[in-house]
């Protein structure tokens, strides 16, 4: 039997088949949250394979895979209040690249790695320093929120630019210099005990208030009642207080000593 009438028998035929599919490969599969990258020769296309599977010519045509799921970053960044105190914060970002734009985003910059290394952590740190020397150390503490709204929407407005959608941004941490940490430490301890202070101070006022405003009664009350006793009330006291004893006879002196008494 010639040699090339082997290659016609029907099984030999499938394994040729066989050991060419492995070899070029011409079935791709795209898994769950990913999207694949065709490209031609090199060349990126504008088609983009999604999940599933798809037939690729082998040897012409390659397919990056990339993913487009929700992905977490966290950095750690250095920066300057208004006030001139340094400002540490940890980021944590929950970003995704947006799937209709994952052949451009592998284009102009690379994969996942690449995509973290030379745009995202850059711009976390460059919008955090310009967000940060907007507000003082205090407003930073203080305003809080608004200091993540604003790295909220500029890192948002800019990163789109790059393909890239921003999820959500949290400012795990905000922390200063230990100088300053001890500083505000030391005015909060200050600011307690002139409180403190003048809590004592103003009991001591209100005290010294009342025992006045108590001894001005005493004094009005003496007063009034030295000008309301008339001989007559006092010979009515006296006839009011006898308990018919003698002396019967009632001079001054005895009258003045009743008043004293009164």
């Amino acid at each position: 039997m010639p040699r090339y009438q082997l290659f016609l028998k029907p099984a030999n035929l499938i394994f040729v088949f066989l050991l060419l599919l492995i070899f070029f490969n011409p079935l791709i599969i795209v898994n769950a949250g990913e999207r694949g990258i065709l490209m031609v020769f090199g060349q990126v296309q504008s088609e983009i394979l999604n999940e599933g599977l798809h037939f690729i010519i082998p040897v012409a045509e390659t397919v990056q895979k990339m993913t487009v799921r929700i992905q977490k970053q966290e950095i750690s960044a250095e920066a300057s209040s208004k006030d001139l105190q340094e400002v540490f914060t940890d980021v944590a970002l929950n970003w995704h690249i947006i799937p209709e734009e994952v052949n451009l985003a592998f284009q102009q910059i690379g994969d996942e790695q690449a995509i973290i290394e030379a745009i995202i952590n850059p711009v976390i740190e460059e919008i955090l320093k310009a967000v940060m020397a907007k507000y003082t150390a205090e407003e930073i503490i203080t305003c809080r929120e608004n200091v993540k709204s604003e790295v909220d929407h500029l890192l948002t407005s800019q990163l789109i630019n790059y393909h890239i959608q921003v999820d959500n941004i949290s400012l795990v941490h905000v922390h200063f210099s230990q100088r300053f940490t001890d500083a505000v430490e030391a005015k909060q301890i200050a600011e307690q005990d002139a409180k403190k202070a003048g809590f004592l101070v103003l009991k001591a006022i209100k005290e010294a208030e009342v025992k006045v405003n108590l001894a001005k009664g005493e004094a009005e009350a003496h007063s009034l009642l030295q000008k309301t006793l008339t001989p007559e009330i006092l010979h009515q006291k006296i006839i009011d207080k006898w308990n018919g004893s003698l002396p019967l006879v009632v001079d001054d002196k005895f009258i003045h000593g009743f008043k004293l008494e009164s």
